[in-house]
């Protein structure tokens, strides 16, 4: 397999077109990625293979040499009004953290709001815990942007597995279902 051209940060072996490498991405992230288009936005995705044992985001930055302000991490978020439970995924970059309680309760117009337990997260997502990104989510759930993400000119995710990450262009996540670019949801 050709590599693509070069990351625009870190210090990775090889990196290649996401859509050219399913079997470096979740089920749900290669399926999301196809429907996206090899010619639009889903052609300027790249994925790099990592590391499973340092996905976590601090481990990954200095194993990678990834600043931490181009890193997002998605949160799978699940809020409730009586019996009902919404689950939502919440990206901010990794210098800041999702202000679940406050923007993430009243966006989603819920009582109580709180992180998913991983279980659900993963079982929800069809992602590995560690991987979980906004590509692919499952229909209907609402994506939250920090606008910081979507500024910056190219972003780390997840690729629904621990193994290996996708680079895109921050705006380009704007573009996913249900995503809505909130501002303040990151502090």
């Amino acid at each position: 397999m050709r590599s693509s051209p070069s990351t625009p940060f870190g210090r990775f072996e090889e990196s290649w077109s996401a859509v050219s490498r399913p079997e470096l991405l979740a089920g749900p992230v290669a399926a999301a990625l196809g429907r996206w288009g090899g010619t639009g936005p889903g052609g300027s995705v790249l994925v790099v293979d990592t590391d499973p044992a340092v996905a976590d985001t601090a481990a990954f930055s200095d194993t990678y040499g990834v600043p931490l302000d181009v890193s997002a991490n998605c949160v799978v978020v699940a809020a409730r009004r009586g019996e009902k439970v919404t689950y939502a995924a919440c990206v901010a970059l990794a210098t800041t953290r999702v202000d679940v309680n406050s923007v993430v309760r009243k966006r989603l117009g819920a009582r109580k709001a709180s992180f998913a337990p991983m279980e659900t997260a993963v079982a929800e997502t069809g992602m590995e815990y560690g991987g979980i990104t906004p590509v692919g989510l499952p229909d209907g759930w609402p994506l939250l942007l920090d606008e910081a993400v979507v500024a910056t000119p190219s972003v780390l995710i997840g690729s629904g597995l621990r193994r290996s990450k996708l680079i895109l262009p921050g705006a380009a996540l704007a573009g996913l279902p249900n995503a809505e670019v909130v501002t303040g949801l990151a502090r």
